[in-house]
């Protein structure tokens, strides 16, 4: 999806409550398929982060970003996320393993990491997913991971699909000015 084509409404997150938002996205199936790109750290690799994962509730996950190198002909980072440009990586606890419906992770450092549920649903040929990340603690926390889940979430929608996604960057510094409006 070029930077000038409007996104669907149905692809913006909302926030359920005051410290939690919620992002849907229909994805091509099977389940299984969908699973993989979950929790592979290859094919996670592509869209998100790769790093391994120890498929067990308890387990250690591993995130390994590297944001700047995931989308072609992006924009630079803004430079409140300069930082997050090169490869940096994320030690997190698997909360919930149950495949091929749900996974959960603390997402985050510190005493009172936020918490990611995802949840993915058989329609048909295709796959709900449903994304809740919970326990976010500033506004800005906020923006910054709805406008990052909505622009990940695009780009593993777009590599599913076989087609090339948008810069993650311009993406996302898109979507968090839209979402600081749509979550006021």
């Amino acid at each position: 999806m070029n930077m000038h084509t409007a996104m669907p409404e149905a692809d913006y997150g909302v926030r359920t409550a005051p410290d939690t938002v919620r992002i849907e996205r229909l994805l091509p199936g099977p389940i299984e398929r969908v699973w993989r790109y979950l929790t592979d750290p290859e094919l996670r690799a592509q869209w998100f982060a790769g790093g391994d994962i120890e498929p067990r509730t308890g387990g250690h996950l591993d995130l390994r970003f590297h944001n700047s190198a995931l989308t072609e002909n992006d924009d630079p980072p803004p430079p409140k996320y300069a930082a997050h440009a090169g490869e940096f990586h994320m030690q997190c606890t698997v909360t919930e393993f149950d495949p091929p419906h749900v996974l959960g992770f603390t997402f985050g450092s510190g005493e009172s990491p936020s918490q990611v549920h995802i949840e993915l649903t058989a329609r048909g040929d295709e796959v709900q997913l449903l994304l809740v990340h919970s326990r976010l603690a500033t506004r800005d926390g906020m923006l910054s991971v709805s406008a990052g889940w909505h622009a990940h979430l695009n780009i593993l929608r777009d590599r599913m699909s076989g087609r090339t996604p948008d810069g993650l960057w311009r993406t996302h510094t898109r979507l968090e000015a839209e979402y600081a409006q749509r979550l006021a």
